[in-house]
């Protein structure tokens, strides 16, 4: 993983990667800021990079406004971003985004695909699950299709490709499309959906 050997240097690779699930993992009763800063001190950063951090992670993520409000009093798209900027706070060099756009609404949803577009023009490396057709031929440079953990089908993007390369046999019933720094992949069974709105 970026040049560190996953099984002797955890420590490096833990340094380079970073993890935004599907739920929201901040803590509501403290503001946006100190959950910024508090991600930061986790990661190693000093205090006042941390607190330089924060205020660069709120701007940029449209929460600057925000940031001294409890995030109990945030809307779910606001919740989302924060998180994903909590994932940031190290400057990883591989993201894993676990479905960051399920739940949120068209505008929220369009906000999140612009900062992961910027992620992925700063060379940052992004794995993306997503259960939205649109969104990996929006992000992916390559799509794959995962059955039962092993990779059935790959490819481009119809964007690029001009169809989807999916026509696997499986077994599995779950679909979930994932992406990475362009890839999109899901488990292959029944199809993926579009999204809403």
């Amino acid at each position: 993983m970026c040049g560190f050997d996953v099984d002797r240097q955890q420590r490096d690779v833990r340094r380079v990667i970073s993890l935004t699930g599907q739920s929201v993992s901040v803590d509501q009763l403290q503001t946006g800021t100190e959950n910024l800063r508090m991600m930061a001190g986790l990661a190693g950063v000093s205090r006042r990079d941390a607190k330089r951090r924060a205020q660069e992670l709120l701007e940029r993520f449209d929460l600057a406004d925000a940031g001294k409000r409890r995030v109990a009093t945030y809307s779910g798209g606001m919740r989302r971003r924060l998180d994903l900027a909590a994932g940031l706070v190290g400057r990883p060099s591989v993201i894993f985004l676990d479905e960051p756009t399920t739940g949120l609404d068209p505008r929220s949803r369009r906000s999140m695909w612009e900062v992961i577009t910027g992620l992925l023009g700063e060379g940052v490396t992004i794995f993306l699950t997503t259960q939205y057709l649109e969104e990996a031929d929006q992000l992916a440079d390559s799509v794959a299709v995962i059955d039962g953990g092993r990779v059935v089908a790959e490819g481009a993007p119809p964007s690029s490709s001009g169809g989807w390369p999916v026509s696997a046999s499986t077994s599995s019933s779950a679909a979930t499309p994932v992406t990475t720094r362009g890839c999109a992949c899901w488990p292959a069974g029944s199809p993926p959906r579009t999204a809403p709105g």
